[in-house]
């Protein structure tokens, strides 16, 4: 009867010649880390953009056609970028945009304003220390997507 740990030690060896076998480069152990951690970027790219679909989709169903509006919030180092373009201009937009900033915490550090023909925010903030729960790209775009909603329901 073979036990635990030699079949733990046969499905880890498995697994170790899988990931070499995938691997483009040198089969040695650093290249078993490297190679999965260079994929990663790749597969956090494929998330945002499923996100954003995502977000043209909730959009949608508040009336707004997903064509005219965009969202994006992308994390950089220690700030967030974030972009929201419509094809209308939705006045009285900002003020709900800007109560889910104070909301979440987000001072805003620098931000381009526009609302005559169609409206377009670009801004980049950052998160006031809250010890509460950390705030990620994903929170803030789903604080924004219910910003918009507040507003739809007002107009």
């Amino acid at each position: 009867m073979v036990s635990r740990e030699q079949k733990k030690a046969v499905m880890c060896k498995k697994q170790l010649q899988l990931l070499r076998s995938n691997s483009h480069t040198n089969s040695t152990k650093t290249s078993v880390v490297l190679d999965p951690s260079k994929y990663i970027p790749e597969l956090k790219q494929k998330e945002e953009k499923k996100n954003q679909y995502i977000t043209m989709a909730q959009v949608s169903s508040t009336g707004q056609n997903p064509s005219q509006m965009q969202l994006r919030v992308e994390a950089q180092e220690k700030s967030f970028s974030i972009k929201i373009f419509t094809e209308s201009s939705c006045r009285g937009l900002l003020v709900f945009i800007l109560e889910a900033f104070e909301d979440l915490g987000l001072v805003v550090l620098h931000a381009r304003v526009s609302c005559s023909d169609n409206f377009l925010l670009e801004a980049i903030g950052t998160i006031e220390n809250k010890e509460d729960e950390p705030v990620d790209a994903e929170k803030i775009e789903q604080a924004l997507l219910k910003a918009f909603r507040k507003w739809s329901e007002v107009n």
